[in-house]
């Protein structure tokens, strides 16, 4: 939980998800189809899975794979592992070993997508509209299967699913479609949305033309234990996994807020790419409980900066090039942008509603390079957030401001009680 300096002038809201018991490290099956019906002997198998980016419990979702297709005579040699890295940076032996565990890393073959790589890439074409560019190693095989993590996400609704082979081993032009204006700007593309979502219906109908047979995905609490793991079909999975996170994750606040707190959980806070994500996720949450204009605190070290990967590096220039968020975003409408920038057009959204203080960032100066306030300690960011919802409402002290807390901002979509 965070800790909040005492501040006799806030009154203060906490929004956390519900507490479920814990689950066993065991995957459950949903509907009929098992992996053991999709197995022969000596048939070749992809494995996608999620990369550092992602706190998916690979190592059993893939361990537990990786048993059923050797008890059912599929040798090591003819199995691959992807990191699903959309446009991220590469994975590192050691995310590897610390992902999938020592002995899956050391004796399977594990390779990294890479979106920008044409001679990885296949195209099949255009599906609802959109490009669908995906890694070579997804299509020549006898079986895919995947991993995934059912999260709130920004764009469709929930990840999960399909998501991890469409989009984590897509090629940019998919990405790019994908993530671009006409797609974003849609009504329907919204956090904890399923149902009437472009995004999500592009997923799934491009997991069936890609062939994804089969997945395993999990949920997880707020402290990154297991709540539950299920196995079957992508739709079938990611709709029984989506259900339930809807009855932890979302929750209701009874009271509009001046200013608010979002934490970043591991392995979020590693860059700002990534860290935003919890401004984003609160400021554009359907029915969120921020009043227009309140500040947003994100205690986040960054260590990693903006991030490496194309799509961090991309996000930053795009940024730091701007004279202002709004301007960005008229210009970003006006032109579009390349995969990866979309994070900075989702958040220049933020922005032109909400001031952003980083707390803690090794880099300041990056920090305000991307227009957002930087600010040493919690203290001294709440402190700054105060005075500007102070001046923004015009609420002088000793007037009470209502500080909403959501530790773990990432998994907790906060809705303003009716």
């Amino acid at each position: 939980m965070i800790q909040i300096p005492t501040n006799p002038g806030l009154q203060i809201t906490y929004a956390v998800g519900r507490s479920v018991a814990t689950g066993h490290a065991a995957i459950t099956p949903i509907g009929t189809r098992r992996l053991a019906d999709l197995v022969r002997r000596g048939m070749r198998v992809t494995i996608a899975f999620t990369d550092a980016t992602r706190a998916c419990p690979d190592a059993l979702l893939v361990g537990a794979m990786l048993h059923e297709l050797e008890a059912h005579g599929v040798a090591p040699d003819d199995i691959t592992l992807i990191c699903a890295t959309g446009l991220h940076r590469p994975s590192t032996i050691a995310e590897r070993r610390a992902k999938l565990g020592a002995s899956i890393a050391a004796r399977y073959r594990i390779i990294d997508h890479e979106a920008l790589n044409e001679a990885q890439l296949v195209d099949l074409g255009i599906l609802e509209g959109i490009p669908l560019v995906v890694n070579r190693h997804c299509l020549d095989t006898d079986l895919l299967l995947a991993t995934g993590v059912v999260e709130p996400h920004q764009y469709a609704g929930y990840s999960g699913g399909a998501k991890t082979v469409v989009i984590g081993c897509g090629g940019e032009p998919t990405i790019a479609a994908t993530h671009g204006p006409a797609m974003l700007d849609q009504a329907g593309t919204r956090l904890g949305a399923i149902e009437g979502n472009p995004f999500q219906q592009f997923v799934r109908a491009a997991g069936a033309r890609i062939g994804l047979a089969y997945v395993a995905n999990a949920l997880l609490h707020e402290d990154g234990s297991l709540i539950a793991a299920h196995a079957g079909t992508p739709a079938a999975v990611h709709e029984a996994l989506v259900a339930q996170a809807r009855s932890i994750y979302e929750v209701e606040v009874a009271q509009p807020a001046h200013l608010a707190i979002a934490g970043v959980p591991e392995p979020k806070a590693a860059n700002l790419y990534q860290a935003s994500r919890a401004a984003t996720y609160l400021a554009l949450a359907h029915h969120t409980p921020l009043l227009p204009g309140a500040p947003i605190i994100l205690p986040a070290a960054i260590p990693e900066g903006a991030g490496s990967g194309t799509g961090e590096q991309r996000f930053f220039e795009i940024l730091a090039a701007a004279t202002s968020p709004a301007a960005l975003l008229a210009e970003l409408r006006r032109s579009g942008f390349p995969a990866g920038a979309q994070r900075a057009y989702i958040l220049a959204q933020v922005l032109v509603r909400h001031p952003v203080i980083i707390v803690g960032a090794d880099d300041p100066a990056l920090v305000r390079a991307c227009h957002l306030h930087a600010a040493a300690d919690l203290a001294e960011g709440l402190a700054l957030a105060e005075s500007l919802a102070r001046a923004a409402f015009g609420r002088p002290a000793p007037d009470l401001l209502t500080l909403l807390v959501v530790p773990h901002a990432l998994l907790t979509l906060p809705r303003l009680k009716p």
